[in-house]
């Protein structure tokens, strides 16, 4: 299958400059990094695409066995760069794909030379001496209504993800990304998200990484990032002052500023 179809990939920014692949999160899609966009454009290559199951990926090619794991998207990702011919790109993911672009890295190290991890969580579930911010009866009621009423699900819970009530626009728009996306397909995402454990994986990483998190984020906490910080070696962490899980839509002027400084040292 012809991978620029399948996932969507578009390709704009400056053909000479540095590729910069821009990665979604659960239940979104490329647009949801318009704002970025520009503040990129000028002077990097900029790459985007759509995980399979998202927005205008080709849903034939959904695979409920693949996707069970962020391996399946991690392989996703790594034949993009390899179809686009890619060299030491960096990968900008935002929530689960800030992991599933440490998987990728891994799996085509030659491709990837640096990692910007937007709000990133290798586990959203408590364990004795890690605060992922959410307990197994949490996630396990998470996913129960997430599966019998997907759009009561995704009503309810955008409002939480995104934050900032007092702008209820960007938790519409969350929203009704949510309610976009194919409800059995969101299932299988949703289940590979929240029960991930990619702890394990943060030590093998090996480039340059920027580690942003948010003032206030219901979904990852400010110990989750402190924690990715400490296990990745020689990694930066920098604090938004922003509120909610989607920085670069509710915060993007600090969010490109923290991106534009980290990709210039980062060369």
């Amino acid at each position: 299958m012809d991978i620029v179809h399948r996932n969507n990939v578009t390709v704009t920014g400056n053909p000479r400059g540095r590729t910069v692949v821009l990665a979604h999160g659960f239940g979104c899609d490329q647009n949801m990094w318009r704002l970025t966009v520009p503040a990129l454009a000028g002077e990097y290559r900029v790459v985007l695409f759509d995980h399979v199951g998202s927005g205008r990926s080709d849903p034939s090619a959904f695979s409920e066995d693949r996707y069970a794991s962020l391996e399946g998207y991690a392989e996703d990702v790594a034949e993009i760069c390899e179809a686009l011919d890619l060299r030491d790109a960096v990968f900008v993911g935002h929530s689960v794909s800030a992991m599933i672009g440490v998987l990728a890295a891994g799996r085509v190290p030659e491709r990837i030379g640096a990692l910007v991890m937007v709000a990133p969580s290798p586990r959203y579930i408590d364990e004795d001496g890690y605060r992922g911010g959410f307990s197994v009866e949490d996630i396990d009621e998470l996913l129960e209504s997430l599966e019998s009423n997907y759009l009561g699900w995704s009503a309810a819970m955008a409002p939480v993800i995104m934050g900032n009530a007092e702008r209820p626009e960007l938790g519409e728009e969350l929203k009704n990304s949510f309610c976009a996306t194919d409800p059995d397909m969101a299932r299988v995402f949703a289940r590979t998200t929240f029960l991930s454990d990619s702890r394990g994986d943060l030590g093998s990483v090996r480039v340059p990484t920027l580690v942003l998190e948010c003032a206030q984020d219901a979904i990852a906490p400010r110990e989750v990032g402190a924690f990715v910080h400490r296990a990745i070696p020689g990694s930066a962490l920098v604090t938004l002052d922003a509120t909610g899980h989607c920085p670069h839509l509710s915060a993007p002027e600090a969010t490109n500023e923290a991106i534009l400084d980290f990709l210039a040292v980062s060369r």
